[in-house]
């Protein structure tokens, strides 16, 4: 299955491409959407850190993040990105973000959803992970109700907002997965 392919419900998925720059470009500047994931960038620094190394081709064992925008199938509109990255042996980190405007309506989780089944079941991952800034409820809401369990904290990891934050850590395992969803 091509990431192109991945579908839910309500959503579409695919690749990041160059037409993206400037939903991808408000999405994080939007301080509401990124107050736990960046301070305040530059289109610039936006630009040359987090776009043009999502838009490279990507294949297993690639060293930068498969990034997948979401279209809602009903109007068409972007929705957010979702994705991961390999961190080798047999482990993905999984990510997501979501536009303001389409929060709270579960496309998380339904988005969270398909990432899953399509890191298990077509690239064989053994383990998903995900890294969270704590503090931020609704994903970990959501990577608990997608089946991740939090497995620790790393005590001021990350800096942000002018001072260092704690990361949760969650994984979620292949045979957890497979013996929830294969019932």
């Amino acid at each position: 299955m091509h990431p192109d392919d991945i579908s839910s419900n309500r959503l579409l998925y695919r690749r990041l491409t160059l037409d993206d720059w400037p939903f991808f470009l408000a999405l994080n500047q939007d301080r509401s959407v990124m107050k736990y994931i960046s301070d305040p960038r530059s289109e610039d620094e936006i630009r040359k850190h987090a776009f043009d190394c999502r838009i490279a081709e990507w294949q297993k064992g690639c060293d930068h993040w498969l990034c997948l925008l979401m279209h809602e199938k009903a109007s068409g509109l972007p929705v957010g990105a979702t994705g991961f990255i390999d961190r080798g042996e047999g482990i993905a980190e999984v990510g997501f973000v979501l536009s303001a405007a389409f929060q709270g309506k579960g496309y998380g989780i339904e988005s969270l959803q398909a990432l899953i089944e399509f890191s298990f079941k077509q690239h064989d991952f053994r383990k998903l992970v995900a890294t969270v800034t704590a503090g931020n409820e609704a994903s970990k809401r959501t990577l608990i109700k997608a089946g991740f369990l939090q497995e620790g904290t790393l005590r001021r990891n990350y800096y942000l907002d002018g001072k260092w934050q704690d990361d949760w850590i969650f994984g979620l395992l292949r045979e957890e997965y497979l013996a929830e969803h294969e019932k």
